[in-house]
């Protein structure tokens, strides 16, 4: 039986999947730099290692599971605002 601590933290590794996706999706179509990507892995990872501390005890809390979710939706808004911000690779 898996516990509501256990089930909440289940969409978050599809959410990180999905805006690594998103990244990569930015660089093919060039609407990311390598700079702007470089700057979003290093964000997702900063967010992949929160995640691996916060399960370290064998649950993650209400406060963990706030904080991870407000970085994910940090991460986000990051995405979208620097795909589109104009500057495009050619």
């Amino acid at each position: 039986m898996l516990s509501a601590t256990a089930a909440q933290a289940g969409p978050v590794p599809q959410r990180q999947k999905n805006q690594a996706a998103r990244i990569h999706q930015g660089v093919e179509a060039g609407s990311l730099t390598r700079g702007e990507a470089k700057a979003l892995r290093h964000e997702q990872r900063h967010i992949n290692r929160f995640r691996r501390d916060a399960l370290s005890d064998g649950h993650m809390d209400r406060k963990e599971m706030r904080i991870l979710t407000n970085a994910q939706g940090k991460a986000n808004r990051h995405i979208h605002r620097l795909k589109h911000n104009g500057q495009e690779v050619r």
